[in-house]
């Protein structure tokens, strides 16, 4: 019974353009938890049990959420469906982690880092230098550089077709970056894939999220950018942050120069909104104050 209105809850959201993986693959591990129990209704009990199954307060409340909207779907057609308290686990205050801003020499060094993984030989080490370099240069969101296809790559720049708000936008390149690109793409056409997608593993398979993530908190870890598992430090998100402020310190200090850059900056990382552009260069720390945190 859950799992047929699940199936209707995603095909409705994915009709309208969403892609509702996240909430779809969080929703299908409440369903499984809440039919283990033989229910056929979402409860506020349920609910709560199945939240409180997450590591971390910001999980917990995640899972709440997510089930709720889901919850309140369900009971504007059948009210034995319980809607839980938005504040089941109490109110909740939103807060910003605040990114890590690179120096040029943290960029350098985790590419380098890049280019001296394994296996010898492989695409692999080419190809994780090339994407960190090209997060960096351009403030491209990871699920982009991952969807990246070699059409996608023209004489006018990089076509990023695979947008978080599905809108595609193209990014211009700078020579030294357009240069660094052209040196993978000479190995990466020569690498046996039936894979379209512009960055391969050794396998010769496109890059998985989890993947990119991993890799990256290794590398981040072995140059000291980041101390033992467990430990906060700086995130592959914090290359886009980088990228913007760095962006903005290079704009000429007045205020139409500003209002004016920001626009386009704002088109150029795919944001819907220009407001959501604003808030990466407020609260940001510098790389000197925050180095190995």
């Amino acid at each position: 019974m859950l799992s047929q209105l699940l199936a209707d809850h995603v095909a409705l959201h994915q009709a309208l353009g969403l892609k509702f993986r996240t909430q779809g693959s969080l929703l299908r591990n409440f369903v499984a938890f809440a039919e283990s129990r033989s229910e056929h209704v979402v409860t506020t009990a349920t609910v709560q049990e199945w939240a409180l199954q997450a590591s971390s307060p910001e999980q917990r409340r995640n899972r709440l959420l997510t089930v709720r909207r889901f919850a309140r779907a369900l009971n504007a057609e059948d009210p034995s469906h319980e809607v839980p308290s938005a504040d089941l686990f109490g109110r909740a205050s939103r807060k910003r982690r605040t990114p890590y801003i690179y120096s040029p020499s943290d960029i350098q060094r985790l590419i380098d880092a890049a280019q001296r993984l394994g296996p010898a030989g492989s695409i692999r080490p080419l190809t994780y230098a090339t994407m960190f370099g090209l997060i960096a240069a351009t403030g491209m969101r990871v699920s982009e550089a991952i969807a990246i296809r070699l059409p996608d790559v023209t004489d006018d720049g990089l076509i990023i077709a695979q947008t978080k708000f599905k809108k595609s936008r193209l990014l211009p390149l700078h020579p030294t970056t357009r240069r660094a690109l052209d040196g993978y793409l000479t190995m990466r056409l020569k690498a046996a894939s039936p894979s379209g997608t512009l960055f391969l593993s050794h396998q010769g398979t496109p890059l998985a999220y989890s993947t990119v993530a991993t890799v990256f908190l290794q590398i981040t870890r072995s140059i000291g950018l980041r101390g033992a598992a467990g430990t906060p430090g700086p995130r592959i998100h914090d290359l886009r942050h980088t990228f913007a402020v760095r962006s903005l310190e290079a704009c000429a200090h007045d205020s139409k120069a500003v209002a004016r850059h920001i626009t386009a900056l704002s088109t150029y990382l795919g944001h819907a909104h220009v407001t959501d552009t604003y808030w990466y260069p407020r609260g940001n720390t510098r790389a000197d104050d925050t180095h190995g945190s």
